[in-house]
């Protein structure tokens, strides 16, 4: 069958001719399963390289996105990519990446793979997505002070359905032992300054600040290549006192700031490893009811919920 025809097969398009022609069983069923075929072919070219539903299963992002949400994603807007693993294992494919309409900026609503841990060089399970806010682009310099969030010295936008479960913060000197880069003498709620890495940023390279800096080095390489030696900083060996980033960096946060994992505690999120743009909550449903009680849990559908808009 040619391509031309199994569209019009798709969209159920029939000449005169094949209208009033009468198939055997056995052509109706070879008719179905190519009809099958080619529709999946196409939900898999939608889902890969323009929209994609996500489930959204912790509440980071409250009171933006909640719990139960299903998520539709723009992949096209920042230039969506071939898929980088076969399915169900950590075996890398080559691919591609289709131009970006635009990069992400702040405000933006962005998923992306999670990077790993803040001292891991990559995640445990690969291809696990997150959804945040991007805070920060790159060559932007981030700081918190005492929950307010500013870039590049200016107070950020608040976004409007922002959330606080602690009102106090903690304060300046109070350190979180878990959060980036480590060593960093700041918490969740008074952090930084820090600046967002950019491609072809230089920084100066030191036993002083390489414990800041070796995370994100390694995850460019993909490999453990920084090491100190007899009190000198070296990358695959070499002796070295600066380096020169390959890759631009986003800052994420979610919107529920007092209990979010986010870039505060794991780190920047690398141009590549971002997927899309969250645009529209599809619909959102109560997820700690099991299917086994199908009326219970279609009877929580939130209805306020469907078909809305995300900002």
């Amino acid at each position: 069958m040619s391509f031309k025809s199994s569209v019009k097969r798709f969209f159920g398009i029939k000449t005169e001719e094949e209208k009033k022609k009468v198939k055997t069983p056995k052509e109706k069923a070879k008719d179905f399963f190519e009809s099958l075929l080619f529709a999946g072919i196409a939900a898999f070219f939608i889902i890969t390289f323009v929209i994609q539903n996500t489930r959204i299963p912790t509440g980071s992002m409250e009171d933006t996105i909640l719990v139960g949400d299903f998520v539709l994603v723009n992949k096209f807007m920042y230039g969506s990519s071939s898929p980088k693993y076969v399915p169900f294992t950590e075996i890398k494919l080559p691919y591609f990446t289709l131009p970006a309409i635009r990069d992400p900026e702040p405000k933006d609503i962005v998923v992306f793979e999670f990077p790993g841990n803040r001292d891991q060089i990559r995640a445990d399970e690969l291809g696990v997505n997150y959804v945040k806010r991007c805070i920060g682009t790159p060559g932007d310099t981030i700081q918190i002070i005492n929950k307010v969030v500013y870039v590049n010295g200016k107070q950020f936008w608040i976004p409007p359905h922002v959330k606080y479960i602690q009102p106090y913060p903690k304060p300046r000197g109070m350190v979180e032992p878990r959060i980036f880069p480590k060593g960093m003498p700041w918490n969740e709620d008074n952090y930084g300054p820090l600046i967002v890495p950019k491609k072809g940023y230089i920084i100066p390279l030191n036993i002083s600040n390489i414990d800041q800096w070796e995370t994100t080095i390694d995850r460019e390489y993909g490999r453990k290549v920084v090491e100190v030696k007899n009190g000198v900083v070296t990358i695959e060996g070499k002796p070295v006192t600066s380096y020169t980033f390959t890759k631009d960096y986003y800052f994420m946060m979610g919107d529920n700031r007092d209990d979010s994992l986010d870039s505060r505690f794991w780190g920047f999120v690398s141009r590549d490893m971002v997927v899309g743009e969250a645009f529209i909550t599809l619909f959102s449903w109560d997820r700690d009811i099991p299917f086994s009680e199908l009326f219970r849990l279609i009877g929580s559908i939130r209805l306020d919920r469907v078909l809305k808009l995300l900002y």
